[in-house]
């Protein structure tokens, strides 16, 4: 096979069982990069020089179709109930066939770290056939620096080839889509899809799995660091907020998805952001926006005007679900170094579409711990089919679908943290005010940035607080510089036995959900459960 790149590591595709491979393209710069995948995957270039590219049939992540591999190292590990089993014996036939479906392809290699920690990244080599995948992954991904790349041995291996298709008789798959992890041989294969977003999550997978048991909590969340080295996580499912509210311009990014904590601080897994592009605006998310107007940047299935060449962010037409890959360089305050030092506050968001939540509340270290393995948000009437009224989302850890382990090990891990670095823990809701979705307001932006910078800085522990009744939660009675109404979700209810009726509708969802982890935790996070304050009186 011909070689050819600007670096090519001393462990070649080969040791990876690639045979009769035509072509094999090392390390790309973005400039090659951008050529093939013009050539030859149907790209488009944006004014201003942003990358354009369709994923076809798939515009999001094919969650029923990931499986893993059940052998002796995982039967006691993996958390089953999230997670759907294949044989040794599948995984392999999948392996094989896949090496013998790339003879004769191109191929695009990137070496890669998943991690900004020397002690506890992960060398990651990327094989796809794709050449928008590699800039993809290299945008994502922590590149090496060149003399690191002579030396790379990679250690973690992903295969993505979307022309392959699954068989479910040979492979265990459900159809000709599959995403198959083999922990013990730290393989991932993802076959009949060209979604890139199964790269990315595949390496937060495997840290998922790998870290706990270095006591390294593996976090899909946010993380922003002020001048004083005081870090701050945002945990948050989609669409609470997770993205722009770490993005503040009077602190320091560190990374916007998936980070570790352990004794010596925060890192990113990432160098690089992938973010949704719907209804992205120059004045509500200037910097973001400004991704997407220079040259590097990929977009995923946004419409674009074939005359103009300008993106229109409001064109649903493709998918819901518009992306933009970039390098954490393209954010003007981004970290360099993608580490900082232990947290003094967690930040869970929800958006609370019953309107019931206050803006901001202080959580004890059991309630953090509950509501963490809760993971509520809520969906709103309309976003998908079928749904007319906010229905609410429990995922547990903020991001179930990527949890190998059993939830309560990240819970007992992220507790013990807490307790050691005495973090303050909040939840705030970028929910509805005033009324259930449909009756009441979004929750101002403004006042929300104002509550957190309050908590950030730490002049929010100066003001009175009251207890929620239905939450246990401390609630400020009033904040400097914040409407005093919206503390208050009762009293911001024209109805307020409607509010009534929602906060407790609401409580039993919560309790409902929780049933599942109730002989995995202690009695004091049981203790913690909504209605507990309300019982107790």
């Amino acid at each position: 096979m011909k070689n050819t790149g600007p670096h090519i590591s001393k462990n070649g595709i080969e040791n990876q069982g690639f045979k009769n491979v035509k072509t094999v393209f090392w390390n790309q710069r973005p400039e090659a990069l951008y050529e093939d995948a013009i050539k030859k995957n149907g790209a488009e270039i944006a004014k201003h020089g942003a990358l354009v590219v369709r994923t076809g049939e798939h515009t999001g992540r094919s969650a029923q179709d990931k499986f893993v591999v059940r052998d002796e190292s995982t039967e006691n590990t993996v958390w089953w109930d999230n997670s759907k089993g294949i044989t040794t014996e599948q995984f392999n036939t999948l392996h094989s066939d896949m090496l013998k479906h790339a003879e004769g392809m191109d191929l695009y290699v990137q070496d890669l770290f998943g991690g900004a920690d020397p002690i506890h990244r992960l060398p990651t080599r990327v094989v796809t056939e794709l050449a928008w995948h590699s800039l993809f992954i290299q945008n994502l991904l922590i590149e090496p620096k060149t003399e690191e790349l002579e030396t790379f041995d990679p250690k973690f291996q992903i295969i993505n080839l979307p022309s392959f298709k699954a068989d479910p008789a040979r492979h265990g798959s459900r159809g000709e889509t599959m995403i198959a992890c083999n922990f013990k041989a730290r393989i991932v294969l993802i076959a009949g899809t060209s979604y890139a977003g199964e790269t990315k999550k595949s390496v937060f997978s495997m840290l998922n799995y790998e870290l706990p048991a270095k006591r390294v909590m593996p976090m899909h969340c946010s993380i922003n660091v002020g001048e004083d080295d005081d870090s701050a996580i945002f945990f948050g499912l989609s669409g609470t907020g997770k993205t722009t509210l770490s993005a503040d311009p009077n602190r320091t990014l560190v990374g916007d998805d998936e980070h570790g904590w352990y004794e010596g601080g925060v890192f990113n897994f990432e160098g690089g952001c992938y973010a949704k592009m719907i209804d992205l605006s120059p004045e509500a998310e200037p910097e973001i926006y400004s991704t997407t107007q220079r040259f590097g940047t990929v977009l995923e299935n946004v419409v674009m005007d074939e005359n103009s060449r300008v993106i229109d962010f409001k064109d649903r037409t493709l998918t819901e679900n518009t992306r933009g890959a970039y390098p954490l360089s393209f954010i003007p305050n981004a970290s360099e170094t993608g580490r900082a030092g232990n947290p003094k506050n967690i930040i869970m968001l929800t958006a609370d579409a019953f309107g019931v939540l206050p803006p901001i509340s202080k959580m004890t270290p059991a309630q953090a711990m509950y509501h963490f393995l809760s993971g509520y948000t809520a969906k709103v009437a309309g976003t998908e089919k079928g749904v007319t009224e906010p229905e609410a989302t429990f995922s547990t850890c903020f991001g179930a679908p990527f949890m190998a382990r059993h939830p309560s090990e990240y819970g007992n891990l992220l507790r013990d943290l807490i307790a050691e670095h005495n973090v303050d823990c909040w939840l705030v809701n970028t929910g509805w005010t005033g009324g259930a979705y449909g009756i009441g307001n979004r929750m101002p932006i403004k006042e929300t940035r104002a509550l957190l910078s309050a908590a950030l800085d730490g002049s929010l522990a100066n003001v009175e607080f009251r207890t929620d009744a239905n939450f246990g939660f401390q609630v400020p009675v009033a904040v400097p510089g914040v409407d005093t109404s919206i503390l208050d979700p009762r009293g911001t209810w024209a109805d307020k036995a409607g509010y009534d009726a929602q906060a407790s509708k609401l409580v039993n969802m919560f309790i409902s959900n929780f049933v599942k982890f109730e002989e995995h935790v202690g009695p004091e996070v049981r203790d913690a459960a909504p209605g507990a304050a309300k019982a107790a009186q």
